[in-house]
């Protein structure tokens, strides 16, 4: 990796401030990079699509600048290095990546190449880590740009425990590889990583981003003691039969929630009723100093003619 590609979003919560430093641990590394900036939603995925070449692409930004980015390079076995530049930095939590810039350059230059799963939603874009509806969705959407600013990832708590005692149930269906379920949740979660906010919080038992599958988590409360009762189940990662917890573990998930229930994927706010993933294995590339998975081998994706996605 001498004169990898540098993908910066000056518009991210870190961009701007972190890009000097950057560039002066690239070079103190011995990397001359070549700097791009995005100017809009969208020009990180048209930067890596046209320039990447190399065997990696650095990317200063948040999780959405990055994802951007991992899915304009599915399939053309190029890494991305995350450097650290949003408000909750999820994915460079996951992979070992501080979250200093300067250090995160250090360590991504040293880092081995770590392969991991992707989930596609139907309209072609793909996340790492979780899309879902309901209290996640609420807890993006309240916390407000003052604040992510200016406290990062606590933000994020914050507006989760004020979003808590006001939360409502919502009847969502569910198919995983063509079960179907109708459940009353206030949490409902297509998940690819067992643990999320710095790994205070786990979402089910052995969930993998290596297993060429994804993880459907579903959180019912009735009330805020249990809703703080399935917190503390989760900071404990505490799995055990719950009438409140459902699992269910494929290929392709399908959710379905009312019109007006706040939907995410990857921390950005969707407006859609439906949710629908297919599993990637082994799409996403990552220079990872201490990932919380091992290294996977690419696992043989095998379309399924009868899902939406696959009859494209």
């Amino acid at each position: 990796m001498r004169a990898p590609l540098l993908i910066v979003n000056p518009a991210a919560r870190g961009g701007r401030s972190a890009e000097a430093a950057a560039l002066t641990a690239c070079r103190a590394a011995g990397l001359e990079p070549r700097l791009r900036r995005t100017t809009a939603a969208g020009h990180a995925a048209q930067i890596a699509a046209a320039e990447a070449d190399g065997d990696s692409v650095l990317v200063l930004g948040g999780d959405g600048t990055v994802m951007e980015v991992v899915g304009a390079l599915v399939g053309r076995g190029i890494a991305v290095g995350v450097l650290p530049g949003g408000t909750g930095n999820q994915l460079a939590r996951h992979l070992g990546i501080p979250l200093d810039v300067s250090r995160a350059v250090r360590a991504v230059a040293d880092a081995e190449v770590a392969a991991m799963d992707l989930g596609r939603l139907g309209d072609g874009r793909y996340f790492s880590l979780t899309a879902g509806f309901g209290l996640d969705a609420a807890m993006i959407a309240g916390a407000n740009p003052a604040a992510k600013r200016r406290f990062g990832v606590a933000a994020y708590v914050w507006s989760a425990a004020l979003a808590l005692p006001g939360m409502r149930s919502f009847r969502v269906r569910a198919v995983v590889d063509g079960e179907s379920l109708d459940v009353d949740v206030a949490l409902a979660m297509i998940a690819n990583v067992g643990a999320v906010m710095d790994g205070r919080f786990g979402l089910g038992p052995d969930i993998t981003p290596t297993d060429g599958q994804l993880d459907l988590c579903l959180f019912s409360a009735a009330g805020v003691g249990d809703g703080m009762g399935l917190a503390w189940r989760m900071a404990r990662r505490d799995f055990r039969p719950d009438r409140r917890m459902t699992f269910r573990r494929g290929r392709h998930i399908r959710l379905e929630a009312a019109a007006n229930v706040p939907a995410q994927a990857d921390g950005e706010l969707l407006r859609v009723p439906i949710l629908e993933a297919s599993v990637v294995p082994a799409a996403a590339r990552f220079l990872a100093p201490r990932p919380t998975f091992a290294p996977a081998q690419p696992v043989p994706y095998v379309p399924n003619p009868h899902h939406a996605l696959d009859r494209r």
